[in-house]
């Protein structure tokens, strides 16, 4: 049997915070990680450690929603619309950018760790030289406000294995792919289903795509968000995933959720390609592990609080996710 199956998932170890812990970003080849939290700070941490004793490196001026490990420290963003460079060997901030009109939703390095890619409720997604903090390209191709004429969110971000193509998804479904090299828009997707709006009572929406991610051979894009809500002052809505071929916009494979619900808020495939992970939640969080190629889920798994992101370690052994209060790692095999 293979040793990563989701049959051997356990629990290592569940960690609790102060406050609601938002991203999270692993240092290749090491036990450290980052961590950015509501109460506006980004900490890292040992979490190979006997003791977890997470240590304060510095603060927005509001949440942090996106951290991204490079290879002289970390970038993070937060709903302060600023980017953030921490140097590790200097300890100390090296550079902070206004690098969005509003909110920024998630902050991810490339696979090489050249760029780092930031969202933002301005809709746009800007490209960063990793190194020198340098806007490198903007890519503009989702729309500011809904059909209803509301403002939209633009939730999900998240690059290719090989780094050449990048994924973005806002509020009402609909996700690019561009190409990272020039910022040529190749296709799009479309996922209505995970958008609610209720023109009657709330004349409000709720739901979005919040999570993308390429198959390993980066044939094949998922996007995680959730079902239709009833009640859209509550996250009832079941949990949902929609897998594409991105190329013809062509729905491959669906998952609409029969046990957990709430929105799936981060989505990565193994390291083989064998099975794509979702995690989020609602009052409380969920893991779920799905097997594209034969459209089944292949586990179910309850957390104790809402996940808002996690992290895979390279080998697909470690899964860290963060959310409200803990911090919570499972391995495989």
């Amino acid at each position: 049997m293979h040793s990563l199956t989701p049959d051997t998932l356990k629990q290592v170890k569940d960690l609790s915070r102060p406050a609601a812990v938002f991203a999270i970003a692993l240092v290749p080849k090491s036990g450290w990680a980052y961590f950015g939290c509501q109460d506006f700070k980004v900490y890292e941490a040992n979490f190979a450690a006997a003791k977890f004793a997470p240590r304060e490196l510095y603060a927005h001026a509001s949440y942090v929603t996106g951290v991204a490990a490079i290879e002289t420290g970390v970038v993070s963003g937060g709903y302060d619309g600023k980017l953030v460079w921490w140097d590790s060997d200097e300890e100390s901030v090296v550079r902070t950018v206004d690098a969005h009109a509003k909110w920024i939703r998630k902050v991810i390095p490339s696979p090489d760790g050249k760029l780092v890619a930031s969202i933002a409720d301005d809709m746009v997604c800007k490209l960063w030289d990793a190194a020198t903090g340098r806007l490198v390209r903007e890519l503009r191709g989702h729309k500011e406000k809904t059909p209803n004429n509301f403002v939209s969110m633009l939730y999900a971000v998240g690059f290719s294995a090989d780094g050449k193509y990048l994924a973005t998804g806002d509020k009402v479904g609909h996700v690019v792919v561009w190409e990272v090299g020039t910022g040529k828009e190749l296709a799009a997707c479309e996922a209505p289903v995970m958008y609610t709006w209720d023109p009657v009572q709330r004349m409000h929406s709720i739901g979005g795509v919040r999570s993308v991610a390429f198959s390993p051979d980066g044939k094949q894009l998922a996007v995680g968000g959730m079902g239709k809500v009833g009640n859209i002052d509550h996250l009832e809505g079941k949990s949902r995933v929609e897998v594409f071929d991105w190329r013809t916009g062509k729905q491959v494979a669906e998952f609409p959720g029969d046990k957990f619900s709430g929105l799936v808020n981060r989505l990565a495939y193994a390291p083989d390609g064998s099975w794509l992970l979702g995690a989020g939640g609602a009052g409380e969080g969920f893991l779920q592990f799905y097997d594209v190629a034969t459209k089944k889920v292949l586990r179910q798994e309850k957390l104790p609080m809402h996940v808002h992101d996690f992290a895979l370690s390279t080998d697909g052994t470690t899964i860290t996710s963060v959310g409200h209060n803990r911090i919570v790692i499972h391995k495989l095999g």
